[in-house]
C-alpha cells in the first residue's frame, strides 16, 4: 500500500490538512497571520541549529519555534513595541540568522529549496506516522482547550473573569503552532505552511455558521486542496507544495462567488 510515492504524499498531505484546519481558524479569528509567518521563518534557524549540533531536525525546529513564541510573549509584556513590529523583527531576524548560519557551514551541503518549499513526494512511512500521530495530539489538545481558546478570542478579560486562564491557553496555542510547523516543514516547506493554515480557514469562514463547523470545514477544504494540488502537480509536472497552495487559493476564490440563492434574494429585494 505504501509503495506508491503518490499515495504516501496523499496520506501525509491529508493528515496535515486535517490538523491545520482548526488551528488555522484560531489564526484567522485572532488575526495572527503574521505570527504564523514568524513561526514558519524561525524554522530555518531550527534547521541550521540541527545541522550545527547534529540534533533531530523536527525536535530542533520545534524548540526554536517554541523559544520564539516565548520571546514574543515576554517582549509583548514589556510593551516597548507594537505586536506587528515585534513579529516583523523576529520573523526576518530568525530567517536571516538561519540563512547566515547555513552559509557559514561550508562542510554541509543542503538543498534550501526543499526546506523552503517542501518535498511532499519524498515522504516515507515514518513521516506519515509522525504526521498522523502528531496531528492527533494537536487535535486532541485543541479539543481540550477549545472553550478557553474560544472565550479568550472573543473577550480575554471576560475569559479571565470566568477563570479560564486565557494566557495559559494562548501559550498552549503557540506551542501547538510550533509543533505543527515542525511536522509540516518537510511536506509543504517553511514558506508555504502559513498558506495552508490561513487559506482553508478563510474559505471555510464563508460557509460556516458556528466556530465548530468552521473548524471542520477548514480541515475538509484543506484535504480537498491537497488532493487537487497533488493531482495537478502530477498532471502538469509542477512543484507539489506550491501546487497544493494554488489549489487552496482556487477554492478560496470560488468561495467568493455570490451564492445563487442570495443573488436572487438581492434581486427580488431591489425589485
Amino acid at each position: 500500500m505504501f509503495d506508491d510515492f503518490f499515495l504516501r504524499a496523499m496520506l501525509a498531505g491529508i493528515g496535515l490538512a486535517l490538523t491545520t484546519g482548526p488551528l488555522g481558524c484560531f489564526v484567522i479569528w485572532r488575526r495572527m497571520a503574521y505570527f504564523g509567518d514568524t513561526m514558519a521563518h524561525s524554522a530555518l534557524l531550527g534547521v541550521a541549529l540541527s545541522l550545527l549540533l547534529s540534533l533531530n531536525l523536527m525536535v530542533s525546529v520545534f524548540v526554536v519555534a517554541s523559544m520564539v513564541s516565548l520571546l514574543l510573549l515576554l517582549l509583548q509584556r514589556r510593551q516597548a513595541l507594537s505586536a506587528d513590529a515585534l513579529l516583523g523583527i523576529l520573523s526576518h531576524a530568525t530567517l536571516a540568522i538561519g540563512l547566515v548560519m547555513v552559509a557559514f557551514m561550508t562542510w554541509v551541503r543542503i538543498d534550501l529549496v526543499a526546506f523552503l518549499f517542501g518535498d511532499i513526494l519524498a515522504v516515507d512511512t515514518t513521516d506519515i506516522v509522525v504526521v498522523w500521530v502528531g496531528g492527533a495530539v494537536v487535535l486532541g489538545m485543541i479539543a481540550w482547550l477549545w472553550r478557553p481558546l474560544l472565550a479568550a478570542t472573543v473577550n480575554a478579560e471576560l475569559a479571565e473573569a470566568e477563570g479560564l486562564q486565557p494566557e495559559r491557553a494562548r501559550l498552549a496555542f503557540m506551542l501547538l503552532m510550533a509543533l505543527v510547523i515542525a511536522i509540516a516543514m518537510k511536506i509543504v516547506g517553511i514558506m508555504l505552511i502559513t498558506s495552508l493554515l490561513i487559506i482553508p480557514a478563510a474559505t471555510a469562514r464563508r460557509f460556516a455558521t458556528t466556530p465548530e463547523v468552521m473548524a471542520v470545514f477548514a480541515s475538509l477544504i484543506g484535504a480537498v486542496a491537497v488532493v487537487f494540488g497533488l493531482f495537478g502537480s502530477l498532471t502538469y509536472d509542477t512543484p507539489s507544495g506550491p501546487s497544493i497552495v494554488v489549489a487552496a487559493l482556487v477554492l478560496f476564490l470560488l468561495s467568493l462567488l455570490p451564492k445563487p440563492g442570495r443573488e436572487g434574494a438581492e434581486t427580488n429585494r431591489q425589485g
